[in-house]
């Protein structure tokens, strides 16, 4: 498994905010020479479609120093400058209108006031650069989510002052699961102020040893494999069930849940002594309805499958920039079999927008 050390080579050093990804190499594709042109506009039957990136990485050098960690490698991709010009021109390659920015939590570990701060700082320059360059950007809130009551102001001083969408939080806190019952004061202000919160794989030590070796298996297995533990927790312990108004979009297509959910229908009819009684309150596939994922999956017959299984108005395009595991995210959504053009808009724009409440243009 990813260690810590391992985790913070994608943050990179320097000034103002840095694009970083999931870990899949050492660098990013995005604005090398002899990148694409620029996208065509995204147009279904005459009509120009919006198009949002609901999964796209930034981070901001600062918080490592404020958490005493070494970054150890530098990447170029900051916000400043004729950079910035570079990340807006390949979001033109991708066909993205809209990217929502979101940081992976790397702060699980510190303590309530330097939590405090950190939390403080950079929902502030999220706030802050997304208000300059609201045209293009977006943003999910960071929470001090191993203190649930903080959280909870947090993501609502984000949303009400600072006009942020809602919240980014790992799969996992410190080794709980979302699901337990000390973060229920976050999911019910969650739940008060209509936030969407993206769930985003984290490290952790459990697998260790059994996901080393070739592959990169530490992120093509273990991402999408948190993410489906995370949301199955929520499912079968009663969080969606408590907090039925809550709207959580999973990335990575929502793991596997996508896939093998109807396993997840069977084993309490076949295990019941494994079950609490009375959880959960309604067949498990039935939830998966109700929650949201992005669209990084990787054929379009697996996109035609996610979207038969939890409906096409349950998607959202993803990029996971700034790694390119779909080289045109808007194509793959265009050429994915089975969907109308109702569909379509939907993933490619109008369920992010209406979720973000992202004004019309």
């Amino acid at each position: 498994m990813q260690t810590r050390r391992e985790f913070l080579t994608d943050i990179a050093t320097g000034a103002g905010i840095v694009f970083v990804g999931c870990r899949l190499a050492e660098g990013s594709q995005a604005g090398r020479a002899g990148a694409p042109a620029k996208h065509a506009p995204v147009m279904i039957r005459g009509r120009r479609i919006r198009t949002v990136d609901i999964h796209a990485h930034c981070a901001f050098p600062e918080s490592v120093k404020m958490l005493g960690r070494e970054a150890i490698r530098q990447d170029t991709l900051a916000l400043e400058g004729q950079l910035l010009t570079d990340r807006i021109a390949a979001m033109d390659r991708q066909g993205i209108d809209i990217a929502v920015l979101s940081i992976n939590a790397i702060w699980y570990d510190a303590e309530r006031d330097l939590a405090t701060k950190l939390i403080a700082m950079q929902n502030d320059k999220l706030a802050e650069f997304c208000g300059a360059h609201s045209d293009r950007f977006t943003a999910f809130a960071s929470v001090a989510l191993q203190f649930p009551d903080l959280a909870a102001q947090q993501l609502e001083h984000a949303m009400k002052k600072l006009g942020l969408r809602g919240a980014a939080i790992g799969g996992s806190v410190a080794g709980l699961e979302l699901s337990n019952e000390k973060f229920h004061p976050f999911w019910a202000k969650a739940e008060e102020l209509g936030a969407v919160v993206f769930i985003h794989p984290q490290p952790t030590d459990d697998l260790t040893k059994r996901l080393q070796g070739n592959g990169l298996l530490t992120n093509v297995i273990w991402n999408p494999l948190e993410t489906t533990i995370a949301l199955s927790h929520l499912i079968f312990e009663g969080t969606l069930d408590r907090f039925p108004g809550l709207k959580i979009c999973g990335a990575h297509g929502g793991g596997y849940l996508g896939s093998y959910m109807n396993r997840s229908d069977h084993g309490c009819q076949v295990f019941p002594e494994q079950c609490k009684a009375g959880l959960p309150k309604k067949a498990p596939t039935e939830y998966i309805k109700r929650l949201y994922f992005d669209s990084l999956v990787f054929t379009p017959e697996a996109l035609r499958h996610l979207a038969a299984e939890v409906g096409p108005g349950q998607i959202m395009i993803g990029t996971d920039y700034p790694y390119p595991w779909v080289s045109d995210p808007v194509d793959h959504v265009l050429k994915t079999p089975g969907l109308t053009d109702a569909d379509r808009e939907a993933i490619l724009g109008g369920t992010a927008a209406k979720l973000l409440g992202l004004r019309a243009t």
